[in-house]
């Protein structure tokens, strides 16, 4: 029985390498990175799907954005400018010295009040599909960068109020807002991962971002500070972004203390690479967890 020369003839070997399966260490860390990329659909989703419903069923809506800070603005202004009698900086004046430093707080504290409860907020997606985690916490501070926009309008109509000009040092304060969003997202992937676990974290949060606001340099100017303790005062990370933000806004009337600033911008660098190691630690436990 002879084959016709028209028969197909099959390599094993070929076939099989078709099908090889290649497993290389640290693969899947090369592709997590890529795969942040290739979800920004879903980031840009979950971003908007927060958004919409921070103000949803509520009385006065996205007001609540303009009479929060607008009215911590005006105790703090009271308490600290009026009552205790601390300095403003140069001949800005003390409400608007206060309201500078207000929105860089506002955006910090609510990205970190809003990351830390992200995973747990979003664990029936969690549970049920694959996808980087690290988008979850990441989109949340989206919203609060859109409460960060309206607040910049109420800065922008109280400097026309007061007429006070800004100066050449406001073309720099985009950098000192991502800054400030470095700043929270850092402890915010942190204690995010732990919240998985350990749901007690939820409780702690609001009370470190509360307590925060007054150890902060947010009612008064950090200039009240002696000088043997700015360096040390430093080590809040927010101390060196609420000073960038008030060099940008009041211009030679609130000069930064340079060093502080480093110490301050080492923190910051410090915790986003602890809270990013954290996290994709923890990461691969969280769809059993949550």
């Amino acid at each position: 029985m002879m084959t016709s020369p028209a028969s197909p003839v099959i390599d094993a070997s070929t076939s099989r390498a078709e099908v090889e399966l290649v497993l290389e260490p640290g693969r899947a860390d090369k592709n997590y990175w890529i795969d942040l990329w290739r979800y920004r659909e879903l980031f840009l989703i979950l971003a908007w799907r927060d958004i919409a419903v921070r103000y949803k069923q509520t009385v006065i809506g996205i007001l609540w954005a303009v009479l929060r800070p607008l009215l911590t603005m005006v105790v703090l202004a009271v308490v600290f400018g009026r009552v205790a009698k601390l300095p403003s900086d140069g001949d800005a004046p003390y409400p608007l010295l206060v309201f500078a430093a207000m929105l860089p707080w506002t955006l910090f504290a609510t990205s970190l009040t809003d990351a830390s409860n992200s995973l747990i907020g979003s664990a029936n997606l969690i549970s049920k599909v694959y996808f980087p985690r690290l988008i979850v916490p990441t989109a949340t501070i989206v919203s609060a960068f859109a409460d960060f926009l309206i607040s910049l309008a109420i800065l922008a109509a109280m400097m026309v109020y007061y007429r006070f000009a800004p100066r050449w040092h406001i073309a720099l304060l985009p950098l000192f807002t991502l800054l400030a969003l470095l700043a929270s997202l850092g402890p915010g992937l942190w204690i995010t991962a732990l919240n998985v676990k350990y749901r007690d974290f939820r409780y702690v949060i609001p009370f470190v971002a509360q307590f925060g606001l007054y150890v902060s340099p947010v009612g008064f100017s950090s200039g009240v500070i002696p000088e043997h303790w700015r360096l040390l005062y430093s080590l809040n990370p927010m101390v060196g972004v609420i000073d960038g933000f008030r060099w940008c806004i009041l211009g030679g009337n609130s000069p930064i203390n340079w060093s502080g600033f480093a110490l301050s911008l080492g923190v910051v660098a410090f915790f986003l690479w602890l809270g990013i190691g954290h996290f994709r630690r923890m990461e691969r436990t969280f769809a059993d967890l949550i």
